[in-house]
This record gives C-alpha cells, structure tokens and sequence, in this order.
C-alpha cells in the first residue's frame, strides 16, 4: 500500500508538470486558458500562439508520462515480492504499475493542483502512456486517433476514439478485469474532459483543425 501510495503521488505531481500552461504563462506571459477553448492542452495552445514553442509542450507532455511510469514500476518492481504469488507474477506486477501511474499521470494534467487544477484534456500524455503500456494497445488508440483526425480534421473525435477505445483494447491484450478497470478509469477520463466536444460534434459546432494558428 505504501508503494502505490508513493507511486500515485510521485505520478500525480509528474502529470501537474503540465507544458501548455508553463511555456504560456512563464514564457509568453500570456496564460493559454485565457484563449480559445480555454483548455490547457496542446490543441488549443497551437490554436493560439503555434510557433516552434508547440514543440516544447509536446517534449513536456510526453517526457512528463514516461518519467511517471518508468519510476513508478521501479518504485513497485522494488517491493513486488511482497505480493508475489501464483496471481500476481512480476510480468502483471510491471503492467498493473504501469496502468496505475498512468491514471494518476492523467489526472494530474487535467487537474494540476498548481494550477488550480485547471489542466489539459490528456491526450498526448495519454497516447504515450498507451505506447509504453503495450504497442498493440498504442495501434488501436493512435490509428484511430489518427484515421479519424485526417479524415474529418476534428482533433476532439480522434481523441473521443482514442479515450473509448483504451479499455477496450486493454481487455482484448490481457483480459484480465483489474487491469480492465483501471483501463477504464483512464479512458473514461478523457472521455468525460471532451464532454464539450461531443456536444459540439453532435450539435455540428464543433471547431475544425488547421495547421495555421488563428490570428
């Protein structure tokens, strides 16, 4: 109990690094809630100021996951003996560890206590922790994130994709229910943080992608 304790916390303070809100607030001076969508996500900070500083917000947002999960399965790896038996082998405890950091990685991104827990949507961050989770995991999340971003150019349907689509990628790969309900718990948070989009893409006002940041 105490590792997960330390392993959630350690991860949650990880997803409060959140790379929108730093580069545009201490950087540019001008906080990226304050624009657009109001969301401190990479869409809408592109949407907003674009420019080669885009890329510092995705290196902050991917960084900020793999350091939380490769930590946090040191953290656990170090004290699984503990719990070894004939259910939970080292290979189960590596991926459950994994799941865990994510879900706290997650919420710390969309609710950064620094931050007046005002983050970002997760979606960067979270299509990393499904790379580092499982690649076919990664191929059903990103391809269709991808597939239905191109296609439709609305960032927020990939994204729903990619969300809804995470446990049930996780059930298929390990079939097995805690890791499912943890998978589900992560999904289902990016879900509910594009609860906004939805009704937008259902009510046709949903705004499109472009390369070119509004002026």
């Amino acid at each position: 109990p105490l590792l997960l304790g330390v392993a959630a916390v350690f991860a949650y303070l990880c997803g409060c690094f959140n790379g929108a809100v730093i580069v545009s607030k201490y950087i540019l001076r001008n906080d990226v809630r304050n624009h657009g969508s109001g969301n401190a996500g990479l869409t809408n900070f592109f949407r907003t100021f674009g420019g080669p500083l885009t890329f510092v917000v995705i290196l902050c947002d991917v960084l900020k996951a793999v350091v939380a999960l490769l930590v946090s399965q040191w953290l656990m790896f170090s004290g699984y003996t503990a719990f070894i038996s004939a259910d939970f082998t080292v290979a189960y405890w590596d991926t459950f560890a994994k799941y865990w950091a994510g879900l706290f990685c997650l919420l710390g991104h969309m609710f950064p206590c620094m931050f007046h827990f005002k983050g970002g949507k997760g979606i960067l961050s979270g299509g990393t922790i499904a790379i580092m989770i499982d690649w076919r995991i990664a191929l059903v999340v990103w391809g269709g994130f991808l597939i239905l971003a191109i296609l439709t150019r609305y960032v927020s349907l990939g994204s729903v994709w990619a969300g809804a689509s995470f446990p049930v990628a996780t059930w298929f790969v390990y079939q097995d229910w805690i890791i499912t309900l943890l998978g589900l718990l992560l999904g289902g948070l990016v879900v509910y943080m594009h609860r906004g989009n939805i009704h937008r893409l259902l009510t046709g006002t949903e705004n499109k992608f472009s390369l070119h940041k509004k002026q």
